[in-house]
């Protein structure tokens, strides 16, 4: 049974905690939630989309739902190590396992992925190989992540946005790689458990280079412990750059400065992976992506 796209039901999972909200918002006017409800609106238009933030200890679905009645679960960004046993991180990673045992399909990224790893029964670490700031460049699909539908449109190597610290270090049993870069092992995964299927990214298709900016500029101070940049007039500078992109996006001077091509410039690639996720919703429903089907 395939949806259309006014049939569609949506939830999008939050895991910042209000602190973190409050400073995306004071930074690009926006929580991590709200991005993307912005972009489902643009990739899903017609679907009726709700927001939990299951970080909290309020948190509850919109009265009379349950997680089976969503055809999509999308989990967001988030400062939380995993890794760290905290009433945060213990609240959203039992969401997730519910999510799984709903059969509702989901995708997240970067901490989304890392959430998805942990309730299977993987595990997270801070990541080896340091800071993944900005973007993540030559994200490279192995051979299985080559015919996943996933990936379907990305080239055989590709950069997208990215800021992170932690890493999927084991990803669960019976996941699939899908694809790996030098910095972090684990950029994209699909994961199945409890009768649910995941389908994740370590980095962020569905910022803009706004985004990339604010991140980089709330996080300047650990950029520059990193030792990637010599101080905060070095991280705004870069950022800056990254600013005028955003608002000029066909200026190839400031590209080649940046070295980014329309993988991250034309919003229509940058979002190959949530397009993709529901392309294979609207295509195959919820009962084809459970079967695996390709």
């Amino acid at each position: 049974m395939s949806s259309s796209h006014s049939t569609l039901r949506l939830l999008v999972a939050e895991s910042e905690t209000p602190e973190a909200r409050h400073e995306r918002r004071e930074s690009v006017g926006r929580s991590s939630g709200e991005t993307y409800l912005d972009i489902l609106g643009k990739l899903a238009p017609g679907a009726a989309c709700d927001r939990i933030k299951p970080v909290d200890a309020d948190a509850a679905l919109p009265s009379g739902m349950s997680l089976a009645g969503f055809d999509a679960v999308f989990l967001t960004g988030s400062p939380l190590h995993l890794y760290e046993e905290t009433a945060e991180t213990r609240r959203t990673v039992a969401f997730m396992r519910s999510v799984f045992a709903s059969g509702t399909p989901a995708f997240g990224s970067c901490a989304g992925l890392q959430v998805a790893t942990v309730a299977a029964g993987g595990t997270v670490r801070a990541n080896r190989r340091g800071f993944e700031a900005a973007f993540a460049r030559r994200i490279t699909p192995t051979e299985a992540g080559r015919a996943h539908p996933l990936l379907a449109g990305r080239p055989a190597t590709y950069d997208a946005p990215a800021i992170h610290t932690d890493e999927v270090e084991v990803l669960p049993p019976g996941a699939m790689l899908l694809a790996g870069n030098r910095v972090t092992t684990v950029q994209a995964a699909e994961i199945r458990f409890d009768g649910g299927v995941f389908w994740g990214v370590q980095y962020h298709p569905e910022i803009g280079l706004d985004e990339v900016a604010g991140a980089m500029r709330r996080q300047a101070d650990g950029l520059v412990k990193a030792g990637l940049a010599r101080g905060k007039e070095d991280v705004e500078a870069y950022a800056s750059q990254v600013d005028a992109l955003h608002r000029e996006p066909t200026r190839r001077d400031l590209a080649w400065r940046l070295g980014l091509d329309q993988q991250i410039t034309d919003e229509r690639l940058r979002l190959a992976e949530l397009r993709n996720f529901i392309g294979a919703l609207t295509r195959l429903g919820r009962e084809g992506l459970l079967a695996g089907d390709r």
